[in-house]
């Protein structure tokens, strides 16, 4: 039987990237997945990758920053589905600046999508986990939310902050059998790590143990397995999915 054979999870920003291979990954393991992100041609085309898989999912429009799409997002998913046992928290975005240059609005608009909305997504699906006694809640944080990073406090912040989340959430519903974790990616291969250039490229692989950066697959890879009865036991924890960049 497959791992997540009928479970139900909600994947945000589905539509590209780590949130786009979190939604393969786990319909791979038979889990059906509601898509949510604010781009509905790629979430429509992330469904129909995974329909024509043979699997089960659905494309739901949200922005995790605005509260009323998370409402109606996450109320049209329960309603199709019936329930959310999963839910990742992937959706994330940069402003990248130094302190001294960076704008109100670009503080306040990645905190707002990086840390309020999973805060947000959280409220609207908690109910269906807390009545089953069963959920699993998965944040996808960030290695420079443990090292931090220049030009990137409002994301290192952000991430920090979801990482205390996380265990403040653990703490919470761990009396109804749901786990709170997080996983906390390191360098991982996307469009825009392939725009770096060779040198600046090759002075980030020397200081990852393992050599080369990560795959979307790979953190998706550890987001199932914390989905699982197999992590059945792991709460409040961060998982670090690095390459050993950064270690302890």
């Amino acid at each position: 039987m497959s791992t997540l054979a009928n479970r139900v999870a909600l994947v945000t920003g589905a539509s590209q990237g780590i949130g786009r291979a979190c939604a393969l990954v786990l319909a791979q393991s038979g889990a059906t997945v509601a898509c949510a992100a604010r781009n509905e041609e790629k979430l429509a085309q992330v469904v129909a990758e995974i329909t024509s898989a043979g699997g089960k999912a659905a494309a739901f429009k949200m922005d995790v920053a605005n509260e009323d799409e998370v409402k109606s997002a996450c109320k049209a998913a329960i309603a199709q589905f019936g329930k959310i046992d999963i839910l990742v928290n992937n959706a994330g975005i940069t402003k990248d600046t130094l302190v001294m240059r960076m704008k109100r609005a670009d503080w306040d608009s990645v905190l707002n999508t990086n840390l309020t909305g999973p805060y947000l997504c959280i409220q609207q699906v908690i109910g269906s986990m807390l009545k089953q006694r069963w959920g699993r809640i998965i944040n996808i944080s960030s290695i420079f939310g443990q090292m931090g990073q220049v030009g990137q406090a409002n994301y290192a912040a952000s991430k920090a902050g979801l990482i205390g989340l996380t265990m403040a959430m653990a703490r919470e519903v761990a009396s109804r059998n749901i786990t709170v974790n997080a996983v906390a990616p390191g360098w991982i291969e996307t469009a825009m790590t392939q725009d770096l250039n060779p040198e600046m490229r090759e002075a980030v692989i020397k200081i990852i143990p393992l050599g080369r950066p990560g795959t979307d697959i790979e953190v998706a890879n550890a987001v199932k397995f914390l989905a699982s009865d197999d992590a059945s036991y792991i709460t409040g924890q961060v998982l670090g999915v690095n390459g050993g960049m950064l270690m302890g």
